[in-house]
């Protein structure tokens, strides 16, 4: 029988599920600031997507910040997430709360 986290993994190759799954985890932080969490979240959705290595070629990021970066000992520049949500091909998006 397959585990839950590589049935989740296998969903999050998908940019569409990736990206509602990163859109959950930030709602989710938004309400309780559990910033590891939302980077346990990104760290998912790069496994699926290839793994550090792979994103850290399409970023130009050094591998051992981007394990720094997503272990959630520090809290990340919202510079440094942009650009790890763009070699994840996802950006951030700014929407109004009554539509949320």
């Amino acid at each position: 029988m397959r585990s839950f986290h590589s049935y989740n993994i296998d969903k999050l190759k998908d940019p569409q599920d990736a990206s509602l799954y990163l859109t959950e985890a930030f709602s989710d932080f938004e309400k309780d600031h559990d910033v590891e969490t939302f980077l346990k979240a990104i760290k998912d959705v790069t496994e699926a997507q290839g793994g550090i290595g792979a994103l850290s070629k399409r970023t130009n990021l050094n591998r051992q910040n981007l394990y720094k970066v997503l272990s959630a000992k520090r809290h990340p520049k919202i510079e440094t997430i942009g650009t790890i949500l763009d070699g994840l091909g996802l950006r951030f998006q700014i929407i109004p709360k009554k539509y949320a």
